[in-house]
């Protein structure tokens, strides 16, 4: 019997990662498993694989990237792929060239191939220092201070020459601080947010990287995988930003949550030994203003701190 061909196709780069690994199964409970083609330099891709086409892919080649566009009819494209943010202290050129010069591979290829819709992940990194800490508006000033933030604030630029330069559909998010239920960590100082959970189970105590009252902006991956979808379906018309829109969902401090995290293990405990990931939080803004993303396509959170807690415990009760 022969294979409908999905009449959209979709590509996923960096589908092994904290992002793309929830997003693409969103995506294939949406549109099938046969319409998304999730790739990954990652050999760990057997659930992706039993779930759907999986095929290694490396960004940074542009012939191996043109070949899966064309073979699979690529319509749309979700670039993932992307350096940790924890790497960029340590590896500043690789993930710049990775970041900057994988993105661009990917938009030349949409371009050649007259890609229907891409999306990019951007960063609250961009913001930094000079930034507004309370209520840091869409049009704030840019101000990063990691090798990550740098390459988030390039990668806008790009999107918007390609936009402006092509007339390309690019689409793209401020991510904040995310956290997982699946502890897929993205490796930024945002991190402690999903450590907490997973320690307090296993060990009912935690030294946190961070002092306790230091807030940031953080979201529930499953908001983050839901705003993905919805900017992507907002019509043209709506799309307002040729950069990238801020999104926020919650701020907290690791006091705060761990207080919350007691109510569900009582005996819990925490101290704080702030490392160097301390000068990098402190540099961000701790409440983000989202409402051009609210006014434009209708973004709007599902989740805050004690919600996310709820599920998060629920989920590890489930896997006990």
């Amino acid at each position: 019997m022969q294979l409908i061909k999905p009449s959209t196709t979709i590509l996923v780069t960096g589908a092994c990662g904290q992002i793309g690994s929830e997003l693409v199964k969103s995506l294939r409970m949406r549109h099938g498993k046969n319409a998304v083609i999730a790739t990954d330099t990652n050999p760990e891709s057997s659930a992706l694989l039993m779930e759907g086409h999986y095929n290694y892919l490396d960004v940074m080649d542009k012939g191996s990237l043109q070949r899966v566009i064309k073979q699979f009819d690529i319509s749309i494209i979700y670039h993932l792929a992307e350096a940790p943010p924890a790497d960029g202290e340590e590896r500043p050129i690789q993930t710049w060239d990775v970041n900057i010069n994988g993105l661009l591979n990917v938009l030349e290829a949409a371009r050649l191939n007259q890609i229907k819709q891409v999306f990019w992940p951007s960063s609250a990194a961009v913001f930094g220092q000079a930034s507004p800490k309370n209520n840091c508006r869409q049009d704030a000033l840019p101000d990063p201070g990691t090798a990550f933030g740098i390459s988030k604030c390039t990668g806008e630029y790009w999107c918007r020459y390609y936009h402006n330069r092509y007339g390309m559909d690019i689409r793209s998010l401020r991510y904040p601080g995310l956290i997982s239920a699946t502890g897929k960590r993205g490796g930024g100082a945002s991190d402690y947010a999903m450590d907490i959970f997973y320690q307090a189970c296993a060990k009912r105590n935690y030294t946190c990287f961070l002092n306790e009252n230091t807030s940031l902006p953080m979201m529930y991956m499953p908001d983050a995988i839901r705003a993905t979808q919805e900017l992507m379906d907002a019509p043209l018309n709506n799309v307002c930003r040729v950069t990238a829109y801020n999104i926020a969902a919650m701020s907290f401090t690791p006091a705060e949550l761990a207080r919350e995290v007691q109510t569900y293990v009582p005996e819990f405990k925490i101290d704080y030994q702030p490392d160097d990931r301390q000068k990098i939080a402190d540099s961000w803004p701790f409440l983000i203003n989202d409402r051009q993303a609210r006014q434009d396509w209708g973004w709007m959170p599902h989740y805050n701190m004690f919600m996310m807690a709820m599920d998060i415990f629920h989920d590890l009760q489930r896997k006990k």
